[in-house]
Parts: structure tokens; sequence; C-alpha cells
């Protein structure tokens, strides 16, 4: 259980959220709703425990399990099976006695009692943690989310950002939490994980805080809905599902609107009467009051509430080029032992609009990391073209750097932008005033999503390199980013799960990972993007 009272949250010195209170109990559902800047991330990074609020208790009873945005934790150089059951303890458990089974098999004599010792006394520490009914739970978890045997035997660090997303994700569902904080957890999920995770978190006995822009999952998960209005820097709490809550909103959205109107013409009204009577001295201090009392009424309505403020987005005119500006040449990349690309040819030509579709690690974002320049081949070649300018949208925001503001950012990736010329920018993108001065650590992803799409618009790329640009957004900025994939007239190569992206793109060419494979789109290829 979580009980939140009199909580301020702030973001640098812009007050996100104003002496909230509310309390997340066994079984709430609680979908965290609202625009993105909103301050559901910096909420629910308080309500971890990882933050503190600027003012107000936070008090928790229980475990405690979140799943932040950009989950980096864990020791690299563990399997995902091993991460996975170390949330009980039991991946230790499982080491001791795969080491205590190979002591046996070497040992004789005195060492063989000592490795038996050791055997009863990891198999007493494994039972203890659950054993193998808790190592089956765990491969199911895994199985449910979509990660292969071949995927959980793999270390941690050669993982992509997609799996280790959802290693992360099934370690924390596997732990058995009494409330779980997720953020984002359907980001890099097929359909069948999706469907999988609405099930599981449906039955899930606990208390539960999500935040997702997939509306289907709120509706099949969430019996209460918490919507953050950062005009009024306040939390609107809808004990009701999804659906109710929409339909109720909507009602009280067309009751205010008729209230307001009512109390103007009344006030009007007032106003004109009083405007007669005062110019006669035995009706003044009548019409003194009635003017009183229409400016009372309009005083007391509840302030319009405005429609929230979106980011603006047009990507850039590209710069002129030859006729293939990009293209990669038997490119090859390894991490250790594993292969992850193997024999990739690829051109992109000016203007030409490319998709990369296969399942998490079949290479996809290592590909985008080739091409960029951002990590170096093991085999093969990227060449540039006659005027290639790139562009690159990382998946995990990698193109930015932390420690630099907002601001720095953006001019990093334009030194030629005057002070003022940025601001205006990132003002476009909804970072205005102190915004700017903000270092991109604390930003929310899709703050960062925001700041990254604003590196590329002042850059003049003329190929741009997209891994997952939709993630993270609220609907209305991602119906902006996708209106600008469709005017912009450059090279595009885009990696992504969202099915309405590759309309917005409208692809010529497909590339299937991991085998390699080139094709002309067909439209046959869309039902691969919602299962890659």
């Amino acid at each position: 259980m979580i009980t939140v009272s009199g909580v301020d949250v702030r973001a640098g010195a812009r007050l996100l959220l104003s002496g909230i209170g509310f309390r997340v109990a066994p079984g709430d559902k609680i979908g965290l709703v609202g625009r993105n800047g909103a301050g559901k991330t910096t909420l629910t990074t308080i309500l971890a425990g990882e933050a503190e609020p600027a003012a107000g208790t936070v008090t928790r009873v229980g475990t405690v399990g979140w799943l932040p945005q950009d989950p980096r934790t864990g020791d690299l150089e563990a399997t995902a099976l091993a991460r996975i059951l170390s949330a009980r303890g039991l991946d230790r458990a499982v080491a001791a006695l795969r080491a205590a089974e190979s002591a046996m098999t070497e040992a004789s004599g005195p060492a063989l009692d000592r490795a038996l010792a050791a055997y009863a006394r990891a198999e007493a520490e494994f039972t203890a943690a659950g054993g193998y009914a808790a190592e089956a739970e765990a491969a199911r978890v895994a199985a449910g989310l979509g990660l292969s045997d071949a995927t959980l035997a793999q270390p941690l660090g050669t993982l992509s950002g997609g799996q280790r997303r959802r290693a992360e994700l099934a370690r924390i569902l596997f732990t058995g939490y009494d409330t779980l904080l997720l953020d984002e957890p359907t980001n890099h999920l097929d359909t069948d994980s999706v469907g999988w995770l609405r099930e599981w978190l449906a039955a899930y006995p606990g208390g539960l805080v999500l935040i997702s822009h997939d509306t289907g999952l709120l509706e099949s998960v969430a019996n209460r809905v918490f919507q953050l209005d950062a005009q009024r820097a306040a939390i609107d709490v809808y004990n009701v599902g999804w659906r109710r809550y929409l339909a109720q909103r909507e009602t009280e959205d067309r009751r205010r609107t008729r209230e307001r109107a009512a109390a103007e013409r009344k006030a009007s009204a007032l106003h004109a009467q009083a405007d007669r009577m005062k110019a006669r001295s035995a009706t003044a201090v009548t019409a003194r009051s009635m003017a009183r009392r229409a400016d009372r009424m309009l005083s007391e309505l509840e302030p319009v509430r405005r429609t929230d403020k979106v980011a603006r987005i047009a990507l850039p005119d590209p710069a002129p080029c030859g006729r293939m500006p990009l293209a990669a040449v038997a490119l090859r990349k390894s991490y250790g032992p594993l292969d992850v690309l193997s024999g990739v040819d690829l051109a992109v030509d000016r203007g030409s609009r490319l998709v990369v579709l296969g399942e998490n690690g079949a290479g996809k974002t290592t590909l985008l990391r080739l091409l960029a320049g951002a990590e170096e081949p093991s085999g093969g070649r990227v060449v540039h073209g006659h005027g290639l300018r790139l562009g690159y949208f990382a998946q995990e925001h990698d193109t930015l750097v932390p420690s630099r503001t907002v601001l720095e950012n953006l001019t990093a990736a334009a030194p030629g932008l005057t002070p003022g010329e940025a601001r205006r920018i990132l003002g476009r993108f909804l970072f205005s005033g102190d915004d700017a001065d903000k270092p991109a650590a604390v930003l929310s992803g899709g703050e960062k999503t925001r700041l990254a799409l604003a590196t590329l618009v002042v850059s003049g790329a003329n190929v741009l390199l997209l891994d997952e640009p939709t993630n993270n957004l609220d609907p209305a900025s991602r119906a902006e980013v996708l209106s600008a994939v469709r005017a912009y007239t450059g090279a595009i190569v885009m990696v992504t799960h969202d099915e309405a992206a590759v309309g917005a793109l409208a692809p010529d060419r497909v590339l299937l990972l991991p085998e390699g494979d080139e094709d002309v789109w067909d439209p046959s290829y869309a039902e691969l993007v919602a299962v890659a």
C-alpha cells in the first residue's frame, strides 16, 4: 500500500503537482494519464522512493516494484535468466548447486564428503527460495513476455534494449511485490506479449500504478484513472474503469461549458441592469450591489481548462546529396561469440523509405547504430555517399548527453544557432523558460523523445535513422511525429513496432533481420510489424 499526503512535485523550479493526496490499496489498478511532461514519470519515481517530493509525505507499506522507462540495472555479465531469478535469490542458489555438482564429479574421499555437504546446503537454500516450482514460474513469465531460452542464456550486456527491458519486466513480475509501478511496460513488446501482460495484470491482486499510452491495456486493466492536469498542477481522480472515465470526463467538460455560459449570461444581464440603475441616486446602491454580485458569480467559476499544447514537429528540408547517400556492404557485428548481424547489404537511395523488421534481438537497433557510426562493425563497411547528412534518433536516447541541459543538447546538434533561435525551436517542442536549462538526465521518456526530435529538426539531415520514434509519446504528440514522417522528403530507415508509424512511412522496401533479406514492400509484410 502507498499513501500520498499533501505532496508537491517539482521539475526544477516548475511546480508540476501541488498538495496532492491519494492511496494505492491492494486491488487498485490505477491508470496514470496526462500529456508528456505533466509529471507522470516524476510522480512514480517519488512513489518508488527513488526521489523525494518537494513537500508532503509518501508512506509505503509492503514491498514496491518499479519499472522505469529506461531500466539499465544488473550485472552485465550475468545471464538474463540469472537476472530474473535474482529477484528471489534463486540465482545464487542455482550457481551454488551447479558448482557443487561440478565438484562432486571430480572429488573423492574427504573432498567428496565436503562436496556432498556443499550440495546439501545449496539444495536447502534452493528449496527455501521456492525451488523448481519458482524456477518454472520464472520460465513461464519469461516465455509470456517473449524471451526465448536462447535469449535467457545470453549475458545482459549482449541483449538489445528491448530484450533487456523485457527481462527487467519479467524480473519485477516474478518477484511478487505487493505494489507495482510500471512506466510504459508495453514498449518493445509484440502483440502476443502485450496480450499475455494484460491477462497477468488483470489477475494481479496487489496495487498497481500504470503509465501507458496503450489504451487497450488501460481498458483491460485499469479500475481507477488519475488524470494529471499540468495547467492546474492537480490530479483528477476517477474511481471508474477506462471507458467510463472517458465518458465521465466528456460529460464533465460539457457541464462546465454549460455552467460557465449560464453564469456569464446572468452576470452580463446583472451588469447591464446595474449600468441602467447607477445613474439614479435612488438606485445607485442597488446597482453597485448587483455589479458586485455579478463579479462574484464570475470569480467563483472554475477556471477554463485549456487544451494541452502539442509539440509542433516538422522534420528538416534535406540537404542536397548524391543518388545513394548511404550504403552497407557485408556488414557484420559480433559481441564475443554471439553473432548479431552477418553479411547485411543495404543501399539507401535519395528519398527512399526502408522499414527494418525482425524479432527483438534480431539486430535492428544494432544495424542503425552501425549505420550512424555509434558502433564499429566487426566486418564489412558502411559507405557514405556524396553529400550525406545523417540524423539519428536512438531508441534509448543515446544521442542525448544526460549532463548537458536541454539547450546545450540542441546547440551541440546545430552549433550555428543563436541562443534566441535555439530557444524558439525548443518552444515549438514545449520546452519553455526554465525547461531549457534542465539537464537531460531528469527528463521523462516523452520529453527525451521530444528533445531528440528537436535535434533532428535542426540537423538538415537527408537520411534519417529512426529507432522506435513513437515510443513514450502521448497520442497528440505521436500524431505530430507521424505527420512529420509523412511530409519528410529525405530518405528514412525506420525500426518500429508501431503499425501506424509504418503506415506514415509508406515504405518502398523492407529489410528482414536476422536473415538480411531485402525486398520490395508489400502490404502482406504489415502483418509482421506488430509481432516483430
